[in-house]
């Protein structure tokens, strides 16, 4: 059997010292290195197909090299491209990433963090957060690394990576305003959640901006982030308000389910009701109509929350390194058009 490459090869394929090569391949330290030297060494060690020796690391930095990961419900399209970026920036860091599905569940969440917890990760990536988070509190009491993603909690305890909800919610509301739309809904998500909470205070402000009176502007909560909640949530707001135009889903899940009430009800889309959702997941270009959506760069999402856990374990490295106040990091996000809105009547 041939035997694994080591720090050395990767030194001399690249015609670097050893130190060098650590340095260019450890990215709390590349940015020590030449930028033309640190490419040479990451082309030399793909060559190699060489990885960090973790055991050797571990026992010299008393580190695992694992993060735990909390997602809330892997069945989501929304969470895959998280989870990449995640990995791919702390496989290029040297660390593993250890994948918790909690179902929402806040139970099995805790019995899932313990396990973690157990197998000494170095810190967490928690999707999973919800407005009033005990689990998270005791976490941060704990002293342990924490970096939430999508959701916050109300007590800004943890670093937390977003995408621009509020400006979201305000491109989406703009568009069927635009239109000529004047009675607009918002089927908001669960009201534990800080997403839906943002998203539902953006969309009053919105219709607020616009000129319209609430009266023109009715909110609709489904019970969860799933097709099943947002059909059930439309067929309440369509009984409800009649005279809605136009709908802004909490994500494209709720959005899918409004399609799915406006066909058993024989509306059309976007000719009776025109409809946006949020997120932009994967084959919401392929719904019937194609979606109008907020475009979120989840990829992005899972690469800065990964980078923040990164920096806070290295930060926490210095015995001296004084508190800092928690990082709130909100990334920009885009509407997408497609042919789920038109103006009102158009067919």
């Amino acid at each position: 059997m041939s035997r694994r490459p080591t720090m050395s090869d990767v030194a001399r394929l690249a015609g670097v010292h050893k130190a060098t090569a650590s340095r260019a391949l450890n990215p709390s330290t590349s940015g020590m290195v030449n930028a033309d030297t640190a490419q040479r060494v990451r082309a030399a060690a793909a060559d190699l197909g060489f990885t960090p020796n973790t055991a050797a690391r571990s026992l010299r930095t008393n580190r695992s090299f694992t993060v735990g990961v909390l997602l809330p419900d892997l069945t989501n399209p929304l969470f895959p491209p998280v989870v990449r970026g995640i990995e791919d920036v702390l496989t290029a860091a040297g660390y593993t990433a250890l994948l918790a599905n909690t179902d929402n569940d806040p139970a099995k969440e805790r019995t899932r963090f313990d396990a973690l917890r157990g197998r000494q990760v170095d810190g967490f990536i928690v999707g999973t957060a919800r407005r009033e988070h005990p689990l998270l509190e005791e976490a941060h009491a704990a002293g342990v690394s924490v970096v939430l993603v999508n959701r916050t909690t109300d007590r800004r305890l943890h670093p937390w990576v977003s995408g621009d909800d509020a400006d979201g919610v305000r491109l989406a509301v703009e568009h069927l305003t635009g239109l000529g739309h004047r009675t607009l809904a918002h089927l908001a998500g669960p009201q534990t959640m800080s997403t839906s909470a943002t998203r539902e205070r953006a969309f009053r402000e919105a219709m607020h901006a616009a000129g319209l009176p609430p009266l023109r502007a009715p909110v609709v909560a489904a019970d969860a982030y799933t097709a099943q909640a947002g059909e059930r949530a439309a067929h309440a707001l369509f009984d409800r308000h009649p005279g809605v135009t136009a709908i802004c889903a909490g994500n494209d899940l709720i959005a899918l389910g409004a399609l799915r009430a406006m066909r058993r009800r024989g509306m059309d889309c976007p000719g009776d009701v025109s409809l946006v959702g949020f997120n932009d997941m994967r084959f919401a270009d392929e719904f019937q109509p194609p979606l109008t959506t907020v475009r979120v760069p989840h990829h992005a999402l899972g690469a800065e929350a990964a980078r923040l856990l990164l920096a806070g374990l290295e930060a926490a490295d210095g015995a001296d390194s004084p508190p800092v106040l928690p990082k709130t990091v909100l990334l920009p996000v885009r509407l997408i058009v497609r042919a789920s809105t038109a103006a009102p009547g158009d067919v």
